[in-house]
């Protein structure tokens, strides 16, 4: 079973690890990019926007941060949508839905907000990622796509709620 619950202070260094170690471990951001700070920072990030985590068997496997549109976390979300940030799930959690509860509990709040749609941008090498939003009805909107640093094309992909 998962449970998924917003990170408590004391988690705080254990998701940023985590998240780090996807994003690098994945050849997703190099060691030495100043991305690694913002993905390590789990306290600014939680109190920007809202981290939640996914725990199994007592331990801390995957992570998500949701970001209101017009905070310092949201890229691309505009009014009325939610923007999820920074999926990440433990190498040995993967294939357990881990991903998917995450990405479902971001759903679930932003309709409870009342929010019309949810939006997040993701890389084309974040294969397994990106089966886990088509899978959860999310469609690439090429027109949102965005370059966030030279040689770093991401694709926004919407989930409309209404």
């Amino acid at each position: 079973m998962i449970e998924i619950r917003r990170v408590s202070p004391d988690e705080y260094e254990t998701v940023g690890d985590l998240t780090v170690g996807v994003y690098v471990g994945g050849g997703f951001v190099e060691p030495d990019d100043p991305y690694v700070g913002r993905l390590r920072d789990t306290a600014t990030r939680d109190a920007q926007g809202e981290v939640v985590v996914a725990v199994a068997d007592g331990e801390i496997v995957g992570s998500l941060t949701l970001a209101e549109p017009m905070s310092r976390l949201a890229d691309i979300a505009e009014k009325d949508e939610l923007e999820l940030r920074m999926l990440a799930v433990a190498p040995e959690a993967r294939r357990r839905g881990v991903g998917s509860a995450l990405v479902r509990h971001g759903l679930d709040a932003a309709y409870e907000r009342g929010d019309r749609a949810v939006v997040i941008s993701t890389e084309p090498a974040m294969v397994d990622a990106r089966r886990i939003y088509d899978r959860n009805g999310f469609v690439p909107v090429a027109e949102r796509n965005w370059v966030p640093v030279p040689g770093v094309e991401l694709t926004a992909m919407v989930r409309e709620l209404v």
